[in-house]
């Protein structure tokens, strides 16, 4: 199928608004400065994370029908990265408040462009998409997002959420469990959620990964409708703050700026996903080589598993290596 028939009543948002406080130490080794992950070249050549992010979600969602979450304060670090999208498609947030907020305003921006009949249809079917994560297998983790908007098409009151095989019980990534056993671990198999497992003990995670639970990617496809109504049926404070927005207010910047003001940091995984609403469902990918680049010892080992080399890796390694000498 042509590329362009495939995808344009599909729409994609990568949520691009991060501080990455946690990798800040590696990134100012690599950029000089503070720049959240997403905006650094950490992997091999010199896109950064957010380009290849752009660059892969590309492959299953036009460019001119994807939309990115940002932050004002960062605008330095994408300007380069971003020069070709036109402003309707940029979210910028007047600082982060969590990716709960950030998320609402970007289907509110949806909203709005449907309104003005800059999209196909009123409820599209949306893919939501990290921009720091790796996939060793990229042919395959696309498959997979295609063959989860086909599904959402399918199913306008359902949020998949896409799950990456669990290979070893690593403690800092998030579990899904499906609410049927994995008949076919390495299939495509769409499931129920029976239950959310955030950073489980070692004991835990090897349960887990045992029972065949996959590892939680936050990559999710849905009907419009169905993110928002996910989100008024399990946080209806926080969607009611956005509702005047949603249902025909400005969408702007400006008014952005104003509702940021008025609400509380919020946390998609916390307080959406954790409620196990019967709206979530579960798609296996399957092993996609999936890792989520958040802590630097992950990020180190995730490199070093790929056979990826970079100039940052040596100094890095050597640098704690004498830090932990000078802490025996």
């Amino acid at each position: 199928m042509h590329r362009s028939k495939w995808g344009r009543r599909h729409w994609g948002v990568i949520l691009a608004g991060g501080d990455g406080e946690r990798l800040r130490p590696i990134t100012r080794l690599i950029a000089g400065d503070d720049r959240p992950k997403q905006f650094c070249a950490l992997m091999e050549g010199k896109k950064t994370l957010l380009e290849q992010t752009r660059l892969r979600i590309a492959r299953a969602v036009p460019s001119n029908q994807t939309l990115y979450v940002l932050a004002q304060q960062h605008e330095r670090f994408y300007r380069e990265d971003l020069a070709q999208v036109a402003p309707s498609r940029m979210i910028v947030q007047p600082l982060n408040r969590g990716t709960l907020p950030a998320i609402l305003c970007s289907l509110a921006r949806l909203v709005q462009l449907a309104r003005f009949a800059d999209v196909d249809e009123l409820d599209p079917v949306v893919g939501i998409f990290p921009s720091d994560h790796y996939y060793s297998r990229e042919r395959r983790f696309i498959a997979g997002v295609r063959a989860a908007y086909k599904i959402a098409a399918r199913n306008p009151d359902s949020v998949i959420l896409l799950g990456a095989a669990a290979k070893v019980p690593e403690t800092s990534f998030g579990y899904i469990e499906p609410a049927k056993a994995l008949d076919k671990p390495r299939g495509r198999s769409l499931m129920p959620v029976a239950r959310f497992w955030e950073k489980p003990s070692i004991e835990v995670a090897q349960e887990l990964v045992n029972q065949g639970c996959v590892w939680n990617t936050f990559v999710m496809v849905g009907r419009l409708s169905a993110f928002l109504g996910l989100i008024q049926e399990c946080v209806g404070d926080i969607y009611a703050a956005f509702e005047s927005m949603i249902h025909g207010g400005a969408a702007d910047d400006g008014a952005i700026a104003s509702l940021y003001n008025s609400i509380p940091a919020a946390d998609f995984s916390k307080q959406v996903l954790s409620a196990r609403n019967p709206r979530l469902a579960v798609l296996n990918l399957g092993d996609v080589g999936w890792s989520d680049l958040g802590e630097p010892q992950r990020l180190v080992e995730t490199l070093s598993l790929h056979g990826i080399h970079n100039s940052w890796q040596q100094i890095w390694v050597q640098e704690m290596g004498i830090a932990a000498a000078a802490g025996q």
